[in-house]
């Protein structure tokens, strides 16, 4: 009923493994309320959390403990009673400072209450010392029923006192102990953290040489990149030959519509041949009384024809000619085409 809270805050609670003593093992599922607790009636301050009916945290504070903090929001201290180590994770980091600054307060309260209680047991060892009394035999006489009295209440005292210190050494001295085993498993947990350093170191250099081959893979890809860059600038040349070379293809159609438009004058110049044949006929029939005309013109007639047909036969070579270039120009084209397409 003495034991009052003086501060209370909420906190994410764990506690060290106590296989590994190392690992941290959540001890609430969420945050919890974590209270500072003085008793007025043995001057003591204590840890108290409680996750609904379970206590989580009953931690006696001692002048001997020492709260650390571990990160900007997680704190931690050891228990040697308890034979634990409690960690709190705060919200944020204010909460963890003040946190820190009432656990420090209340370690020099407990500090002080401690000292308070050895002056006292001091004080009454001291007064239960015995004293001569100076005076007569009938003042000794008179006096020796009460004194008695009051030296056995001291020395009753003293024994009390005497015991409780014998238990407050005692407990102190398990207290040394579990402060010994708790320095051991510090300082196997700092050749741990040592180890554990050397492998850091360890990984780095590999990291290191990790970062080394990457550089020298970068370095193979940008010079894989300055080729591409040069095949880029053969595409572009090649682009280039092909926009002449279609350049060239147009000026050649350009030349075969030319030809194509002489082509169709060809048949207009044999009707008209035949035009003139017929006319030669029908001098031939209208001249029959001329025979001298006939023959001269006969013989013109055979000349004609003779020109008629040198004039098929170069027309049909020129066709020829013609019929050849216009293929010429059809593969030309699938080439180009062909070569477009493999670019």
């Amino acid at each position: 009923m003495g034991e009052q809270p003086i501060f209370t805050t909420r906190a994410h609670v764990f506690q060290i493994d106590p296989s590994t003593k190392k690992n941290w093992v959540p001890a609430s599922k969420q945050a919890v309320t974590v209270s500072y607790f003085y008793d007025v009636t043995r001057n003591s301050y204590r840890i108290i959390s409680v996750d609904g009916a379970k206590v989580i945290i009953n931690s006696t504070i001692t002048p001997n403990m020492t709260f650390t903090k571990t990160s900007q929001k997680f704190g931690q201290w050891a228990d040697s009673r308890a034979n634990t180590v409690f960690g709190l994770g705060f919200s944020s980091e204010q909460q963890l400072t003040k946190f820190a600054e009432k656990f420090l307060e209340v370690k020099e309260a407990a500090k002080l209450a401690r000292d308070k209680s050895q002056e006292k047991i001091e004080t009454s060892s001291n007064h239960s010392q015995p004293s001569s009394v100076n005076g007569t035999d009938d003042e000794k006489a008179s006096c020796a029923g009460p004194a008695d009295t009051h030296l056995k209440s001291e020395n009753d005292k003293l024994k009390i006192a005497l015991t409780q210190s014998a238990a407050n050494v005692k407990k102190w001295e398990i207290e040394l102990q579990t402060l010994r085993e708790s320095n051991a498993r510090l300082t196997t947990a700092l050749q741990e953290s040592a180890a554990s350093v050397e492998q850091w170191k360890r990984q780095f250099s590999l990291c290191r040489d990790e970062n080394d081959r990457l550089r020298n893979k970068i370095d193979e890809l940008e010079e894989q990149c300055s080729e591409i860059n040069r095949e880029k600038e053969k595409n572009t040349q090649l682009k280039r030959r092909i926009e002449d070379l279609e350049s060239e293809l147009r000026e050649k159609e350009t030349e075969l519509k030319d030809l194509r438009k002489q082509s169709e004058i060809i048949p207009q110049l044999m009707s008209e041949c035949e035009y003139v044949s017929e006319k030669l006929e029908a001098a031939e029939r209208d001249n029959q009384n001329l025979e001298d005309k006939v023959r001269s013109l006969k013989t013109d007639i055979e000349e004609s024809r003779y020109r008629q047909r040198h004039l098929k036969v170069e027309l049909k070579s020129f066709l020829e000619v013609l019929d050849g270039k216009i293929d010429d120009l059809h593969d030309f084209r699938r080439g180009l085409s062909k070569l477009g397409a493999d670019n």
